[in-house]
């Protein structure tokens, strides 16, 4: 197992540890510290990836998370990772790996031969190639789904552990090179609470990769030294393996910490990932650099590299990734690639498209005697499955001239200039700004507490990052509130005079990049400058548009390599500058982030959380069974020995009417309302009015969105005449308390009220029936219970059962009933006591099933099953309930025209021809004589939202939206059922129980 391309000396890692892996079922040896890449090119392993969509041969390009071309898949069964990068996968014995998107194999693709009709695959093909026939849909997204992707998910379940965690901190610096170290440094010694967030195994960043001397030593003894002096300060915390991902509102930054992927799958222990998610007081941003690629003709071939990436190979994991190569650059940054290939002995030919430069590094090529042709580009790579040789033509005025040469060559180093990794700092909020001396975005006005440092601000001069850097820890300490900020020396760095850099962001004419061979801007991607100049011709000008026409900047890359030089071919095209064509969206995830630390522990039974009322087990033992509402348990019936589902409702349903039963109502949402503003709030909030409601009275309301439709409903009570208490729907607590938080914080932030949520602070109980009365008065001495003194809708302040309590003369059956608040903690011991007292009157606990049943025979609405998000109060019938005088949120809108119009859907009710068939809920309504066609759509009059079978007035009953359906009471309407039936009903009032509503106040 030689690894032929290994250097005899250097680099970081431990050759004393082999590392035994397969690749593609071939079996190699790396050492430890290697990554999967440098292992793979010290083996002389150059072709590893098949490209997305041409299935070109392709190489490793970069040595970092940029990697947009070696995308492995992992392990296998319950420990596979799908497409993860060959650069980021650190080493471990017994590796397993395989490359993805090639069947059966890389050498052997099938797909391979789609490099034949490359030129019938532009961007866009799939959108005017797929569009007929028609039929043919279905087999076309078929085809080309399997045809897509990289990897592949796995098809069991994951065995690993994944956990979060949360963090505060001072000053939170996102980068472990030497400007992030220098700066957490500097507000370490301050005294702040620092957090360094680093995403490789060891801290030094681009020191890691290179030869440069700090206070005249090499410069990883100065990481070193500050990474010791970091670690033994109590209040700083070093994460290493850990990617910054995504950059929220107020300084909040998540972060992937993976704490077992380094280790063999048999060695893992404990949790494999941890997302941090971190608040900081400020933020430091020392993100680096990318490294741009130069978009020549077959610039995707393996064995065509970043320069920065050869560099890393030599210095870090003693990789020669070529022996004869060529330097393509239009920087100074190209020429340390050539002096370091140099070192090791390899032939080196620097091709600069400048045609001078006075920076040192250039000064040192000449002086190693290395060859250097400058006014000259590469114009193509030519080679099978690895670069054998490039052609060179002179370049002046950016123009490319005549062919200079062909050069042979296993290795092509490019390096086009640097682009700020911007992603977190536009995350953030802020906006990218063009500099056209460094020839980059850099970062804009920042507008968080944050400040980005080093390479990632456009700083590329070591020597002059680093004495910013220390400024900026200093600073954030003073600006997190550490009063004796104190700053560092900065170390000495000697100056490194550059040439500047000559923007090319396409070799040759755009007429050649259409007619020559593919010249790749994005190579995860398969996006040539042809395809980008297609965009541009097909009318795309949004750089937004032309991302998506051409999908430049998709997949886990991201963009990182390519889509600056795409945005620079897209400028030339249209003939506008870069700036004023502009940057894609940095969006998060800046990296994949896999599900696993994503959903932490919440699987399974614990994907959302279960919330229990505070008799849940009472309901347990009584043998209750259970549905689901919102993330609610509530009973749903309490079935007695060899009862259904239909016979417990039955029973149930008339023991309410006839005698008493009992709801545990405590799932409603109760929120809390105090402050001199709350009848204005409210006011905007429902329909109705609600100044004049007097302390100790309850009212109605509904709740519309601003299109007019109705958003929830329930009952609130004036507690004070600052203090309102309002109920919702179980399912919609939380979305009601987010819309008044939503409105107070942005239209009305000048009102002078409070809002909590207090749900699970009370117990609720429903006594509903004829005899409810007579259980209360059996338990409550302090509250008169008789019509006059405790009118309907009214509450009262009491003792239930020797609890504190408000009771409130509510129903939601049509019965005389009352709710019972109590505090939570005294609830069951309440509800026990109600149990006790209605014992004579043999009271009985019901559910959710039931208590539907009794609201339907009334025509009461259940917001979201009888409304749908376009249903407005006059087409619930419900239009006394809004206010002519005042205004309120949607009331503008139900005088749309289409608000208004006839013919919308109106509440009504639904009486079967057939009394004893329940119609099914959702079912289609039509006119009485439609005939249904196989073919052509069948006009709908509207449909059934609730039916239900009613215990009291032995029949089906439903709930439906008729178009017109309040001025057509009493017409007959068809429903025709899955099966071909067609059943018939009568359209009616929604209230089939107790028209005159004397029921609630019996005496």
């Amino acid at each position: 197992m030689s690894q032929k391309d290994r250097l005899g000396t250097g680099g970081r890692i431990n050759r004393a540890v082999p590392l035994t892996f397969t690749f593609n079922g071939r079996t190699y040896q790396g050492f430890q510290g290697d990554t999967l890449a440098s292992a793979l090119l010290a083996n002389g392993v150059r072709f590893v990836a098949r490209s997305f969509k041409y299935h070109r041969p392709r190489g490793i390009v970069t040595a970092d998370v940029a990697e947009p071309n070696a995308v492995v898949q992992l392990e296998r069964g319950a420990y596979t990772v799908p497409n993860a990068r060959a650069t980021e996968v650190e080493l471990y014995h017994g590796l397993v790996a395989t490359s993805v998107n090639a069947e059966p194999d890389l050498e052997r693709d099938r797909m391979a031969i789609n490099q034949k009709f490359a030129r019938f695959m532009p961007a866009g093909f799939y959108y005017k190639t797929f569009m007929w026939p028609r039929k043919m849909w279905p087999k076309y997204e078929e085809k080309i789904r399997h045809a897509a992707g990289l990897g592949k998910a796995p098809d069991v379940r994951d065995a690993d552990r994944y956990d979060k965690c949360y963090a505060h901190c001072d000053v939170l610096v996102v980068g472990g090179g030497p400007t992030g170290l220098a700066a957490a440094h500097a507000a370490a010694v301050s005294g702040a609470r620092v957090i360094l967030v680093d995403d490789q195994c060891e801290l030094g960043g681009s020191l890691l990769s290179g030869r440069a001397e700090i206070n005249g030593k090499p410069a990883l003894q100065w990481a070193e030294q500050i990474e010791a002096e970091l670690r033994k300060m109590p209040e700083v915390t070093i994460l290493s393996r850990s990617t910054a991902f995504g950059y929220q509102d107020h300084n909040l930054v998540t972060v992937t910490q993976r704490l077992t992927d380094h280790l063999p799958a048999a060695k893992r222990q404990g949790t494999r990932e941890l997302l941090w998610k971190i608040r900081a007081r400020r933020v430091i941003l020392a993100t680096g650099a990318h490294e741009r690629p130069l978009v020549f003709g077959n610039n995707d071939l393996p064995g065509v590299m970043i320069a920065s990436a050869v560099s890393t190979y030599i210095h870090r994991y003693g990789v020669l990734p070529g022996r004869d190569a060529v330097v393509f650059t239009n920087n100074d940054r190209g020429y340390q690639a050539a002096l370091d290939l140099k070192a090791c002995g390899a032939k080196v030919t620097i091709v600069d498209a400048r045609a001078s430069t006075n920076g040192a590094l250039p000064a040192a090529a000449k002086r190693q005697g290395l060859t250097v042709l400058n006014g000259a580009v590469v114009t193509a790579a030519s080679g099978k499955r690895h670069v054998s040789s490039v052609d060179v033509a002179a370049y002046a005025n950016g123009k490319t001239g005549r062919k200079v040469s062909t050069i042979p060559c296993d290795l092509v180093a490019m390096s086009g200039g640097l682009s700020p990794v911007l992603h977190l700092f536009a995350q953030s909020g802020g906006k990218a700004r063009w500099n056209d001396e460094k020839v980059c975005f850099v970062p804009g006005k920042s507008m968080q507490a944050e400040a980005s440092v080093g390479a990632a601000a456009g700083e590329f001069s070591l020597a002059q990052a680093l004495p910013l850097a220390i400024e900026a820890g200093a600073a954030a300490a003073k600006a997190a509130g550490i009063s004796n900020a104190k700053r560092p020396a900065a170390p000495k760095v000697a100056a490194v005079a550059e040439g500047a850099l000559l923007p090319l962001w396409l070799v040759g004419s755009q007429e050649a990049a259409a007619r020559g061979p593919k010249q790749f801007v994005d190579f995860q991607n398969d996006v040539a400058a042809s395809d980008i100049l297609l965009a541009a011709r097909e009318g795309f000008e949004s750089v937004e548009h032309v991302k998506r026409y051409t999908a430049m900047g998709f997949g886990t890359d991201q963009g990182k390599l390519g889509n600056i030089n795409g945005m620079g071919i897209l400028a030339q095209a249209l003939g506008k500058s870069i700036p004023d064509t502009g940057t894609t969206t940095f969006r998060p995830n800046y990296t994949p982030v896999t599900f696993g630390t994503l959903a932490g522990r919440e699987l399974g039974d614990f994907l959302d959380p279960v919330r229990k009322t505070c008799i849940h087990e009472w309901h347990v033992e009584h043998g209750a069974l259970f549905e689901d509402v919102g993330n609610w348990k509530r009973p749903w019936y309490f079935p007695k020995k060899g009862e259904d589902l239909h016979a417990a409702v039955k029973r149930e349903c008339l023991a309410v009417r006839n005698s008493v039963g009992i709801l545990d109502a405590s799932t409603l949402g109760k929120i809390n309302i105090q402050g001199p503003d709350a009848v204005a709030l409210l006011n905007w909030m429902y329909t109705n009015p609600w100044n004049k409601l007097e302390v100790g009275k309850c009212r109605y309301g509904l709740m519309l969105d601003e299109n007019g439709m109705v958003f929830d409903d329930g009952v609130t009570v004036r507690l004070g005449e600052q203090h309102f208490m309002m109920t919702t729907t179980t399912g919609g607590a939380a979305r009601v308390l987010t819309w008044l938080e939503r409105w107070l914080q942005t239209e009305w932030p000048d009102m002078k009220v409070r809002l909590g949520s207090v749900t699970d602070h009370w117990a609720t109980f429903a006594v509903v029936g004829p005899k409810s009365r007579k259980v209360l008065r059996k338990v409550c001495d302090d509250i008169d219970f008789g019509n006059e003194a405790f009118p309907f809708m009214s509450y009262r302040n009491g003792t239930v059962a020797g609890a504190k309590a408000r009771v409130m003369r509510i129903s939601f059956s049509g019965e005389l009933a009352y709710e019972v608040n109590v505090p939570a903690n005294a609830g069951r011991a309440v509800w026990e006591a109600l149990m006790a007292a209605g014992a004579e009157f043999d009271i009985t606990p019901y559910g959710t099933e039931t208590m539907h049943v009794l609201r339907a025979e009334k025509g009461y609405i259940i917001v979201g099953q009888d409304t749908d998000g376009s249903i407005t109060p006059y087409d619930l019938g419900m239009g006394g309930v809004v206010a002519k005088s005042k205004d309120f949120l949607g009331k503008r809108s139900l005088t749309r025209s289409d608000t208004a119009k006839e013919g919308r859907k109106q509440f009504v009710g639904l009486l079967t021809d057939d009394a004893q068939f329940v119609l099914p809920e959702g079912a289609q309504i039509i006119a009485p004589d439609t005939q249904v066609s196989t073919t052509d759509p069948t006009p709908m009059l509207g449909h059934v939202t609730s039916s239900y079978y009613s215990p009291i007035l032995k029949r089906s009953i439903a709930l439906a939206v008729v178009k017109g359906g309040l001025n057509k009471m009493g017409e007959s309407v068809a429903i025709p059922l899955a099966n071909g039936r067609r059943v018939t009903a009568k359209i009616s009032s929604p209230v089939f129980y107790d028209t005159e509503g004397v029921r609630q106040n019996v005496e």
